[in-house]
């Protein structure tokens, strides 16, 4: 029975050694990796430069993605960055996926919005660079020109808090309603003083007007959903936005920790490019204009 015990132990005390001896070798395998690792990062990272990468950025189609993929992406792949572009169909996403970790970047939206997110959502969004600027306009399939509106007019119009208060200023503007004097970006139907002609105003997801905008007697749409459904802003609107001092120009977005990341830098001197300027002038024909 003794002999047994001691047979037992002289087996325990083996396995012990050898499986420390294991996972010694297994520890000292893995220095050099770590090493290694750490010494090409060191190396080929110094603050301010850029050794290739990737980038995967959020866009609506029309024309933040089409500037993306046809101007961008090749500038960017000269320098060794791979660009991937998410295309998104609303406005809510891009700026969700940016903030949960994603995407590094977004392109698709105004400051305003992007303030406006901030506040509702407890996002920490940054600015990294302005692009364009696409005056909003009013459309029509029943009439010609704004004074043709009957009494009672149903106008469709985005239902963001950011894009309210811009469509009450662009009717404004236009003489069709009269707003009390402190209304800001966030103005709401709340703010209408005067509404002489009996508007009714039917607030909807951006996306949406442009497809149901054949149902009202106005409505009023974002630049780049009226181009997605074959409008064109220039020609078609009934009433359209001033360029001059316009404060909605299209920016490019990050978060807060990531803005001076050297690759978000290069992204953002491709968007500001005069091979963008170009692109932008000649593709949208005034429809979309330069911001920088």
């Amino acid at each position: 029975m003794r002999k047994l015990v001691l047979l037992s132990l002289v087996f325990v005390l083996a396995l012990g050694l050898a499986a420390c001896g294991q996972a010694g070798e297994q520890n000292d395998e893995a220095a050099p990796e770590e090493t290694q690792e750490e010494t090409t990062q060191e190396e080929g990272q110094e603050e301010g430069t850029v050794e290739g990468g990737k980038l995967v950025v959020g866009a609506t189609q029309v024309p933040h993605a089409e500037i993306l993929n046809e101007v961008v992406k090749p500038l960017l792949a000269e320098e060794g960055i791979e660009l991937q572009v998410e295309v998104f169909s609303d406005y809510v996403l891009p700026n969700q996926f940016l903030a949960e970790g994603d995407l590094d970047a977004n392109f698709f939206q105004h400051i305003p919005y992007l303030e406006s997110q901030n506040e509702q959502h407890g996002y920490d969004l940054v600015v990294v660079t302005g692009v364009h600027i696409e005056p909003m306009g009013g459309y029509s399939a029943h009439y010609d020109s704004i004074e043709e509106l009957p009494e009672g007019a149903k106008i469709l119009h985005p239902d963001a808090v950011s894009e309210v208060g811009r469509v009450l200023k662009l009717l404004e503007s236009h003489g069709l309603i009269k707003l009390a004097d402190d209304v800001g970006f966030y103005g709401t139907v709340r703010d209408i003083v005067e509404n002489p002609h009996n508007f009714e105003f039917v607030g909807m997801e951006a996306a949406t007007v442009a497809q149901a905008y054949e149902d009202a007697d106005l409505a009023i749409i974002n630049t780049n959903y009226a181009l997605q459904v074959g409008l064109t802003p220039a020609q078609d609107a009934l009433i359209l936005e001033s360029p001059e001092d316009n404060p909605y120009v299209n920016v490019l977005a990050t978060v807060k920790e990531r803005e001076n990341d050297p690759l978000i830098q290069k992204l953002a001197e491709a968007l500001n490019s005069e091979e963008v300027r170009q692109f932008i002038e000649e593709r949208y024909e005034g429809n979309v204009l330069p911001a920088f």
